[in-house]
Order: structure tokens, then sequence, then C-alpha cells
């Protein structure tokens, strides 16, 4: 199941998505030790009725959703794609600990309320599906609907510390196609991309280095709160119980991070069956996480989130 390579964003085509541009822009968050920015890309119209939010993963940023929220634009849907505070192109804090979620649930408060609407819809992978997992479980919650790419209320200490392993190390690469090559490394388990995915996941991974050369573009300090934390199950069932909300569950085949025991628990209700049933979809070859770049993975959210908006 191995996804065509696709043209970067922008490039000439004869998809009537290539017409769609992400527009960006920035809210300011106010942590413990004062502001920061917290930089975001929109995609679609501004007056849609439909708005989801698309959060990426523990080191990744908004730019990671670039192919599902131009499908999604494209069906009439307003899509933005924050970077969390630490990552991308959005402010670093001073207090390393602070990169938790209360900050984050903070941030992604200040954001919604800049969207000016009641309701939405929220796309999280990973860490991103954390933070709506939280968010949407807390009362007069604006989430109406709730996608969880590859993850769950319950990871392993094994997965954690897998991901301590790599997380905080600050590699330099010396060009581009370097940074290419580490990307692909530690993320074998998006799936088999092209050539071209792997470039465009790198493009927006990596900043210049002051004397030349790429570094990462994440701070390298969430380690330091991450792994105070790896060393135990992360159990968040009684989070789940709250949720009253429809949710989708996107699963690699082959992660470590959600297992098919989660799945099949989340599916259930969760272990004492007081949540959400959620729906699964499980896609082969994959591991950690689904990238949401291939067409049958960005049919499977686009399908369950309504028809196309005229």
């Amino acid at each position: 199941m191995k996804s065509e390579p696709h043209a970067p964003i922008g490039a000439p085509s004869n998809d009537l998505r290539a017409e769609i541009r992400p527009r960006a822009g920035h809210v300011l968050g106010l942590g413990p030790d004062g502001f920061h920015k917290i930089a975001y890309v929109e995609w679609g119209s501004p007056d849609s009725s439909r708005v989801v939010v698309c959060v990426h993963g523990l080191t990744r940023q908004g730019r990671d959703f670039d192919f599902l929220a131009r499908a999604l634009a494209a069906r009439g849907s307003r899509v933005i794609c924050p970077d969390v505070v630490g990552r991308g192109l959005s402010g670093r804090l001073s207090n390393p600990d602070d990169y938790a979620a209360p900050q984050y649930l903070a941030d992604m408060a200040v954001l919604i309320a800049r969207l000016g609407v009641e309701t939405i819809d929220w796309v999280g992978t990973s860490m991103g599906g954390l933070i709506g997992l939280l968010l949407a479980a807390k009362p007069n919650s604006p989430v109406g609907r709730l996608v969880m790419n590859d993850i769950g209320p319950f990871i392993a200490k094994s997965a954690l510390q897998d991901i301590a392993g790599y997380l905080g190390t600050d590699p330099f690469f010396p060009d581009f196609d370097a940074a290419v090559a580490y990307v692909r490394s530690v993320h074998d388990g998006f799936g088999p991309l092209g050539e071209e995915d792997w470039a465009h996941l790198a493009q927006h991974s990596v900043r210049a280095g002051p004397g030349g050369g790429f570094r990462l573009r994440y701070d390298p300090a969430l380690a330091v709160p991450f792994r105070k934390t790896a060393d135990a199950d992360a159990d968040l069932w009684a989070v789940w119980a709250k949720l009253r909300v429809p949710v989708l569950v996107l699963r690699g085949e082959n992660s470590k991070v959600l297992s098919a025991d989660t799945a099949c628990a989340m599916a259930a209700g969760g272990p004492d069956g007081a949540g959400p049933r959620a729906e699964i979809v499980t896609f082969p070859g994959v591991g950690h996480a689904p990238a949401l770049m291939a067409e049958e993975q960005i049919a499977a959210v686009a399908d369950w989130l309504g028809p196309r908006i005229s």
C-alpha cells in the first residue's frame, strides 16, 4: 500500500486542490514566564461553517497536515494547523517543565477563541490526539468530534522510553539530504511514503543553522519533562470515560504506541464501557503514526467528518 509521491504545496497541478494555499497567522499564549507566539497555518474559507483543528505529534509541526488540510479545504472546511509551543515557528518556553498539558490546553483555548466559532472538529496525531482528548473531556468543550491518530488513553512505558531515546538529541545536519535521511529514519513508522513526501516533511522539520547546515525545528528541552514521566505507563482511561463526543481512531497496524488491545478497548467504550465506542480504522504496513498523506488515510478522515460543503 505504497503511496505515490505528492507534488510540493503550490506546485502546478491539474488537481484543483493545488490552488488552495495556506495562510500564516499567530496568536499569543500566556505562560508562567510571559507571553509566547503560537504560529499556525489556515486553509480554506474563513467563513466555512465546518472548522477543523489539526494538531501534530510530540516533535512535529503543523505543516505535517498540509495534504490532509488541503483535501479538507477542497471539501469546504476551514482548517487550522498550529505549531504547539516549542515546535515549528512557535515560540519557546524558558522553563522546560512548562512543556506539559496545562500549557498546551491553555494555548489551544486561546487559538480556538481566535477562530470565533462555537464548535470545532479536532484531528490529533499522537500528542495532538491526547491534547484533543483532554480538551474534549472538559465540561462545555467546543470539540464536537474527535479524530485520534495512533494514540489512545493508555501508552505502555516501553513505547514512551523508545521515544525518549531520540527526543532532545539536537543533531546537526551538514546538508538537506542528511536532514531528510534523519527524518525518514526516526519516523519510519509513518509508512511507505514517496521521496517527495519525506522531503516535504523534512523541509518543515529543520531550520538553517547559524554556521551553515541544519538543525531540528523544535526545542530540545522538550525532553526534560517527557523523560520524567517515561518510566511509567500513561493511563488516561478516567479521562476517556468523561468523553461524550464521537471518536474516530486511526491506527498503524505495526504501532507500538497504540496497541491493538487499547484500540479494541476504545471501541468498547473503555475498560468499564463508560466512554464513547470509537470507530477504529487500521492501516496495514504502517507504524506510529499514519502520516495522513496517503489518499486512503485522507479519505478515512474526510469521509468520517462528513460530505463536501457546497
